[in-house]
């Protein structure tokens, strides 16, 4: 009987650790980051997908890494998506217009000094509470929701 144990035991703690290694973390700036199961450009492109099958526009993609190398300097791969929704971002506006200096939403995908890969990109309640937009939780929590999805048709396996 000890060793079932042993082995629950243990299969437990795999699960929890399994759970938790592929929860977004929340930064203390505001930031929502999650490592990815895949190469810099794989996951710029999966996150594109998931962003225009949910109906967002996406305005530009930015390839950090290649600007470097135009100006003689080197940076790991790393990669910026402009993307969003208009009937969102417009009723944010209505509300404080200056929330639009952080409008069209943005994601980053860069590759660390020990080549792991992550996403990253402004937490909703951060983004909403900076300009004081309390009277829209239904959007803040619509916004959360997209990200999350998006995040993690980008970065799981």
């Amino acid at each position: 009987m000890q060793r079932g144990k042993s082995v629950m035991y243990r299969f437990i703690m795999l699960l929890v650790l399994f759970t938790v290694s592929s929860l977004p973390l929340q930064a203390d700036d505001g930031l929502v980051v999650v490592q990815s199961s895949h190469g810099v450009a794989e996951t710029m492109d999966r996150f594109e997908k998931a962003a225009r099958e949910a109906g967002m526009g996406v305005f530009a993609r930015i390839d950090h890494a290649k600007g470097a190398a135009k100006a003689d300097m080197e940076l790991p791969p790393t990669e910026l998506i402009i993307f969003g929704n208009p009937k969102i971002g417009t009723r944010l506006m209505q509300s404080n217009r200056l929330i639009g200096i952080d409008l069209p939403l943005k994601a980053l995908v860069w590759q660390d000094e020990n080549g792991v890969v992550w996403l990253g990109y402004s937490s909703p309640a951060d983004l909403l509470g900076r300009y004081g937009i309390e009277e829209l939780p239904e959007l803040q929590n619509k916004m959360t929701g997209a990200l999350g999805k998006f995040a993690a048709a980008a970065t799981s396996p």
